[in-house]
Parts: structure tokens; sequence; C-alpha cells
């Protein structure tokens, strides 16, 4: 890599990094370590190809997903979140709690989901990608893509009847909005 290119990668991870670390965030599960490393090898492969590349952002996200559905695959796949710190921080006002008891809720719930059904659900409403794009990312039909959001949101709702408590009905959620809460919290 050129002095040129090497440049352009560094302010590509500068100005670029928050904003995919919280999708890996989300496809992780919340837990930010594996985020962090799932992001880290996702520029890692970038830079690699870093001269050829079109669009970048585009190009990171779609090695971010891919990485993530070859965890899934895995044949023992992680199911422990260790985290260093809670997410939740101390609030005094109630409207910044309650976006914390949503945060911790919604992370909590899509923790509980597998890794499939969370990178499906990310993908259709973090990153508001059309079904038909999150086939092509995941390499599958769009009928699978409809069923499994169809079976994960059902499941999230039986998993996290709380979050209806807290002002969603089943109707109503998830939305890009309540995963925008989920944004990882340095």
């Amino acid at each position: 890599m050129d002095a040129e290119a090497q440049e352009n990668f560094r302010e590509f991870v500068a100005n670029r990094s928050p904003a995919l670390l919280r999708t890996a965030v989300l496809l992780s599960g919340g837990d930010r370590h594996a985020a962090e490393d799932l992001l880290q090898n996702a520029l890692i492969k970038a830079a690699g190809r870093w001269q050829r590349v079109d669009e970048p952002e585009a190009y990171v996200r779609q090695i971010l997903y891919r990485q993530q559905v070859s965890r899934w695959r895995l044949k023992w796949p992680r199911r422990e979140v260790s985290v260093a710190e809670p997410p939740e921080g101390a609030r005094r006002d109630t409207d910044s709690s309650a976006a914390a008891e949503l945060r911790v809720v919604m992370r909590g719930a899509l923790a509980r989901l597998t890794a499939r059904q969370r990178t499906v659900l990310v993908l259709r409403y973090f990153e508001d990608l059309p079904e038909a794009d999150v086939a092509r990312l995941l390499g599958c039909s769009v009928g699978t893509v409809r069923s499994t959001t169809h079976r994960s949101l059902a499941r999230l709702r039986a998993l996290a009847p709380e979050l209806a408590a807290l002002g969603r009905g089943v109707d109503e959620w998830p939305s890009s909005r309540d995963f925008s809460a989920l944004e990882a919290r340095p």
C-alpha cells in the first residue's frame, strides 16, 4: 500500500470506526470485546484490498456481516457474554433513565437470540436494509430472511415482554429508533 492509500485508510478508520463499532456491538449481541475483535478483523481484511475498494464503508460492513455469519456457523458457538462493566450508567433524570432501561432490556433481549436471528434483525432494523440486500449479504433466499425475521421478532417478544411494558406494543417494535438506543458507549 502506498503512502496516500495508507493515509486514506487511517482517515477512514478514524472517522468511521465509531459507527462500525456500534454495528459490530449489535451483531455480537452486546459483547463489546467480541465486537472490537470483529471490527478489527474486518479492518485488517479491508486494509489488504484497500486500493481496489470503491466504497470503503460498504465493503467493511459486508466483511463484518460475513464474519458474523461465519461465527454462528462454527461448531462450538460462544454462549457466554462477559463484559468489563455494567452497560448502564448512573442517570439522574427520568428521560435518560428510561433510555438506559430500554438500552439494557433491548441488549439483553438481543443477547438471548441466536446469532443468526440477531444478525437478521440488526441488518433489517438497525441498518435498515431491504430483505433482498440482507439475503444477498447472508447468502440465502429472501424467503429465508422473511421467515427468520418473523421468527426472530416472535422470539424477541416472548423473551422480553418487558419491552411492551416500556411503552412498546408488540406491533410497534423494534424500529431503528429502538436499536439506536443500543449504541456502544466508550
